[in-house]
């Protein structure tokens, strides 16, 4: 089971890009508290997000969920990777009832027999 939610602020505004199919791909950089409250970076890429993602700041708290993906990509020569979070669904931390309805979905898939 590939399940994660996790919440943080953005580090950096959204990039946005357009694929060569027209799909929109948005790549956001979340800082999420991690051990010992020391700030950790997480990447999410989040395929064809509504509309308010494109429109956030740098400093915005959300809730994503969705899996986690480890891609690997040529660069300068060298086989590299990432790993990052593949949104599925998201808020912003303050929609008490959205961010319900989230983990409510997360807590299904993960109980979901299969």
């Amino acid at each position: 089971m590939n399940v994660v939610v996790v919440q943080g602020c953005l580090s950096r505004p959204p990039e946005e890009r357009v694929l060569p199919s027209g799909d929109r791909l948005v790549a956001l950089e979340l800082r999420v508290a991690g051990p010992e409250q020391r700030n950790e970076s997480v990447p999410v890429s989040w395929a064809q997000p509504p509309n308010w993602v494109v429109d956030l700041e740098e400093g915005a708290e959300i809730v994503v969920r969705g899996r986690v993906r480890r891609r690997f990509f040529r660069a300068g020569g060298q086989t590299t990777s990432r790993t990052e979070i593949v949104a599925a669904q998201g808020t912003l931390a303050r929609r008490a009832r959205q961010v319900s309805a989230l983990l409510q979905t997360a807590s299904d898939e993960l109980t979901a027999v299969h």
